[in-house]
């Protein structure tokens, strides 16, 4: 129930057992972010500890982990893999002054506070945060508990789509699941497993994504490269694909004006094993094959979404290539201390516009765009190309079906061995051309290795943002591959041009 107060959106739930605690623990759990503050008052034996203990266990992914009350060490500490979460009790604190003495000035970075006793800290609290109140509900039963939770500043629209969140998930069937967070990728949204007696399923929480700033002809960037502003394109690509016979999720409930999805689960069995992850080849050659067979379809443009919505598929034109290839311009060359000059930037855009041509005159497909190790399972119960599992098409576009060749033999995050990319491309033009006599190789080929350097020239331009604006240094180790993928990509000698360029202006991330 949505109720109304100064400065913050509130909502109130009733708790009718502690099992209702665990799911509003996960419900909150699965809305944290680095750096939140949320703050557990009531009367002692309200709930504050039961829920800090279901929550700390779900963000910890372990339902076994010891959670000790922090009455008297009055701080507790979990280094998780999602963040560092820091368990405060100021119970026997007999005010703010005190505060100082806990060190919350020297708290691990991006850490979430979970604080009991807040009013202990009263005037001293950021504006932005999440405040639950749990209340002892006697008449209505031992273990009925009455929660109010307000979230304050850039927490109310949080607070509001927790609130949607768990309606939907009652609307769907899942509202008694179990809910954790899965590995996202390097976008906004989140991921959550559900899980309910013998049954899992996927929660996509995909709020529609705002646009951003102008940067050429009052179009935001996302505008200019055909990026998804909401989940209709990827409902509509996951009716699509599976209309051709490929696995893509089974969407089981949607909601699109807000941006929510319940959907199939392919479980955990990736393309790629090992540790640094390696490809594994049974999986790639089904996944090439898959390409080949989709591409060698006839496919349609528009998409039906609902009978009464149906989906174009953007072009894949010049100005998005363009724009993608940009980023290196952008993002890469300052951060190695090359900013590029008008002379340059010109000079980058010519050569690319000359080499982009052919990719706009290729025989038009679905690009699905991301298809890459992160975004595809193994489903090894499924039959041929089915067995593959492909995740992420939201951007999808119709356009050259070598950028999705491309995309998965030149994988950014695993290395491909020259001499497997060598099998699986000659894999995939051989079963081209059994279906088509008149596919043509040395142009698939050059193509090929165009949109493979346009690729690698994006993602080097992507991975310096996301260190840079974004505080993800971690993607800044898959440089060098995405390096030798370019310089792979450049040897084509219709590429000379764009290699020699290279080479005068663009510093090697080891330079960095």
């Amino acid at each position: 129930m949505l109720l109304t107060t100064t400065g913050g959106a509130s909502f109130a739930v009733t708790l009718p057992d502690e099992q209702a605690t665990l799911r509003f623990a996960n419900d909150i759990a699965s809305a944290l972010e680095p750096g939140d503050l949320v703050t557990l008052s009531g009367d002692l034996g309200a709930g504050k500890t039961t829920f800090a203990r279901a929550l700390i266990r779900n963000v910890a992914g372990d339902d076994t982990i010891e959670v000790p009350s922090p009455t008297f060490t009055l701080t507790q500490t979990y280094e998780l893999e999602r963040f560092a979460l820091v368990h405060a009790d100021l119970y026997r604190l007999s005010g703010a002054a005190e505060l100082a003495e806990l060190g919350f000035e020297d708290l691990p970075d991006g850490a979430v506070v979970l604080m009991e006793w807040p009013d202990r800290a009263a005037g001293l609290l950021p504006p932005d945060r999440l405040d639950i109140t749990f209340t002892l509900a006697p008449a209505q039963g031992p273990d009925v508990r009455n929660v109010r939770y307000v979230g304050y500043g850039g927490f109310a629209s949080r607070v509001e789509r927790i609130a949607y969140i768990r309606a939907f998930l009652e609307e769907a069937g899942f509202g008694q699941a179990d809910r954790r967070r899965m590995q996202g990728d390097a976008s906004t949204r989140i991921f959550e497993r559900l899980t309910l007696d013998d049954r899992t399923a996927v929660l996509m929480n995909a709020p529609r994504r705002p646009d951003g700033p102008p940067v050429r002809d009052g179009k935001p960037y996302s505008a200019i490269a055909h990026l998804a502003e909401d989940i209709v394109p990827y409902v509509a690509l996951a009716a699509g694909l599976r209309d051709v016979g490929l696995s893509a999720p089974e969407i089981l409930q949607a909601d699109l004006d807000r941006g929510l999805l319940v959907m199939e689960d392919f479980g955990d069995e990736r393309v790629v094993a090992g540790e640094p992850a390696a490809p594994i080849e049974q999986c790639y050659a089904a996944a090439i094959d898959l390409l080949a067979a989709l591409h060698g379809r006839e496919l349609t443009d528009t998409l039906t979404v609902t009978p009464e919505l149906d989906y174009r598929l953007p072009p894949y034109d010049m100005e998005a290539f363009l724009i993608e290839a940009e980023l290196l311009l952008d993002w890469y060359l300052p951060r190695a201390g090359a900013p590029a000059t008008a002379a340059t930037r010109a000079g980058f855009l010519r050569h690319w516009r000359a080499a982009l041509l052919p990719a706009l005159e290729a025989e038009p497909t679905w690009v699905l765009r991301d298809y890459h190790s992160p975004n595809l399972m193994w489903l090894p119960q499924r039959d041929d190309i089915a067995r593959i599992g492909v995740l992420d098409f939201q951007d999808a576009l119709i356009g050259p079906g070598a950028y999705d060749v491309a995309s998965l033999l030149q994988d950014a995050r695993v290395d491909v061995p020259e001499k497997m990319e060598m099998n699986l491309l000659s894999r995939y033009v051989r079963t081209r051309q059994s279906g088509d006599r008149e596919f043509d190789t040395a142009s698939f080929t050059r193509l090929y290795a165009t949109l493979a350097a346009q690729r690698a020239t994006k993602i080097l331009g992507i991975f310096a943002r996301l260190d840079q604006r974004d505080g993800k240094p971690q993607y800044l180790r898959h440089m060098p591959r995405l390096w030798n993928y370019l310089r792979r990509s450049l040897a084509h000698p219709a590429l000379a041009a764009l290699k020699a360029w290279y080479a005068a202006n663009v510093p090697a991330p080891d330079k960095l």
